[in-house]
């Protein structure tokens, strides 16, 4: 008959080194990374505490900014971790840039391409891959919405102008930002970004809805295709 199995669990560490009972004493901010992590997974395995085991996500990973990019399957990898697990810590990053995006977008004006870098900054800069977002502008230059159009790449027949200004329209914005990432970290615009720019801003000009400028988000970098004079 093989051993039982165990976990063990948080709460069996001595209530001052318990992640939520120092919350509750202190607040969020006095809790590590990995205690903080703890509190989302739970409970460890028969070696590790959650809160070890949770160290171990973040120095196989990383770091707590690879997070934002594992998928369920990486995140088994960690011995200890099953579909459970590796479910309740993706939901825990989707939910945290849903809740990045409701505050930004709460009356955010753009007033120049710093604004819309940063913006966008901390969803686009870790994306292994690009994605291709409007930024939809009311009157006031406040932003409306700030929807994906494609990922994958940019091409005209991917980021056509039907599908760019479909949304516009249907938010009945008064112009638009167009924004994509490059997973290298360079934000140096390909020669395809400068086409589809411009092919964008004809079809605006029809339209009636202006295309401002293009930002190109790296990692902790940005350029604007309009200060650069490429548009």
């Amino acid at each position: 008959m093989g051993k039982a199995k165990y976990s063990f669990t948080i709460k069996e560490l001595p209530e001052a080194d318990r992640p939520r009972e120092k919350l509750l004493k202190r607040g969020a901010e006095y809790l590590t990374d990995a205690e903080l992590l703890a509190l989302i997974i739970r409970t460890g395995n028969r070696e590790r505490t959650a809160i070890e085991l949770s160290q171990d996500i973040l120095n196989y990973f990383g770091g707590l900014q690879s997070l934002i990019n594992l998928s369920v399957e990486e995140i088994k990898e960690i011995k200890g971790m099953g579909i459970a697990k590796g479910a309740q810590i993706n939901a825990l990053v989707e939910l945290s840039k849903r809740l990045n995006r409701a505050v930004d977008n709460e009356r955010t004006i753009i007033r120049g391409p710093g604004d819309v870098a940063n913006y966008l900054m901390s969803e686009l800069r870790y994306l292994k891959q690009e994605i291709f977002k409007i930024i939809l502008l009311d009157t006031k230059s406040q932003i409306i919405a700030a929807p994906v159009i494609s990922k994958g790449g940019l091409s005209s027949s991917i980021v056509h102008p039907r599908e760019v200004f479909k949304e516009a329209i249907r938010r009945s914005s008064a112009a638009i930002i167009l924004a994509h990432n490059h997973p290298s970290g360079i934000p140096e615009p390909s020669e395809d970004d400068i086409k589809i720019t411009r092919r964008l801003i004809k079809s605006g000009e029809i339209i009636g809805i202006e295309v401002l400028d293009h930002i190109v988000i790296g990692d902790g970098k940005f350029l604007s295709l309009k200060e650069k004079e490429f548009i």
